[in-house]
């Protein structure tokens, strides 16, 4: 029987190394269950570590990570007929079809022959691949792939679901096709955990993000609760030329703070500073700029974004777009 537990995942002070590599440091999290966990980090902070550890791939050195109630460790077995893992690229069989690749994966979970069938036609008709069904899959775009992979992976319904990035290289309806499937993936009580490099589908879809770097936990809440840490608002400043940059941030004297990153605003093209008095920022921004007779293409107010926040906590505007090795 699983041990009793409120949170379909839980990992306590869990540690791993590869010979002289610590990709995880003590890292702590719980995701509840029916929720969606965001997991954020830049290349090699330990992402894919956690997602390994916590889908039995490997061991953890020590610590305590707990999934639908078994440990990963001593219950190993347990925890692999309680989850649904899938990564960026879809493991399917191409020259069956959709339906075939269903019930091939029905009948090596234990269905019988007749089960797997209406198991497949079931699963077809909730993810809208009915019509799809009777292709092969190698004629598939990439949004029906995933959509196919992941009601392959439903086929006995698991507690937690891990995604690892699940958008990588679709198209904007493909993915969007792929965030509705985790919405039903979460009103069916389904714990999601989402690793993506996509700072907006993190925002989009979680209930709850952690950031990790470094083999740690460096942040967590909801993607609200993250944004306040940067400051309720930023005033974003786009000089009429790149070489304005400097006189600008030299125009705005103490309304740049300290750290102001000046190598990403030449990058970026423009200056993003607090706004703590939100239009009155603006407007003393504006009036020193004026002063300055520095020409501007835009100024305006925005809300921070995730971007923002996790430029301020790991010093990367997102996350690689390469998977990380740890």
């Amino acid at each position: 029987m699983p041990l009793s537990t409120d949170a379909a995942v839980v990992v306590e002070d869990v540690h791993k190394s590869f010979k002289d590599v610590h990709a995880l440091r003590g890292i702590n999290f719980q995701a509840p269950k029916g929720t969606v966990l965001g997991i954020l980090g830049p290349n090699g902070a330990g992402k894919t570590t956690t997602v390994k550890v916590l889908s039995t791939l490997i061991r953890p050195d020590r610590g305590v990570a707990m999934v639908a109630g078994y440990d990963v460790a001593r219950n190993p077995a347990d925890v692999r007929r309680s989850i649904m893992m899938t990564g960026q690229f879809a493991a399917l069989d191409d020259a069956l079809t959709g339906r075939e690749n269903i019930e091939l994966f029905a009948r090596l979970m234990g269905l019988d022959r007749a089960s797997a069938r209406q198991r497949a036609v079931d699963l077809l008709e909730e993810f809208d691949l009915v019509e799809a069904g009777g292709r092969a899959v190698a004629g598939y775009s990439g949004g029906m792939r995933r959509r196919i992979d992941i009601a392959c992976g439903l086929v006995v319904r698991p507690e937690v679901v891990f995604l690892d990035e699940p958008t990588t290289g679709l198209d904007p309806r493909s993915r969007q096709s792929v965030w509705n499937l985790v919405q039903t993936l979460k009103e069916q009580g389904i714990t999601v955990l989402l690793t993506t490099q996509y700072l907006e589908e993190a925002d989009l879809l979680s209930d709850n993000i952690i950031v990790i770097d470094k083999g740690s936990v460096i942040a967590e809440g909801t993607a609200n609760e993250l944004k306040a840490r940067t400051g309720a608002s930023f005033c974003e400043i786009v000089p009429a030329e790149a070489s304005l940059l400097g006189p600008a941030a030299n125009a705005l004297g103490n309304l740049v703070p300290p750290d102001f990153r000046f190598d990403l605003a030449v990058e970026n093209g423009r200056i993003a500073i607090p706004a703590p008095r939100g239009s009155a920022t603006l407007a003393e921004a504006l009036r020193r700029l004026d002063h300055a007779r520095i020409p501007l293409a835009d100024i305006a107010l925005r809300r921070p974004s995730l971007d923002d926040v996790f430029l301020s906590l790991t010093g990367q505007s997102r996350p690689s777009e390469t998977s990380d090795a740890t």
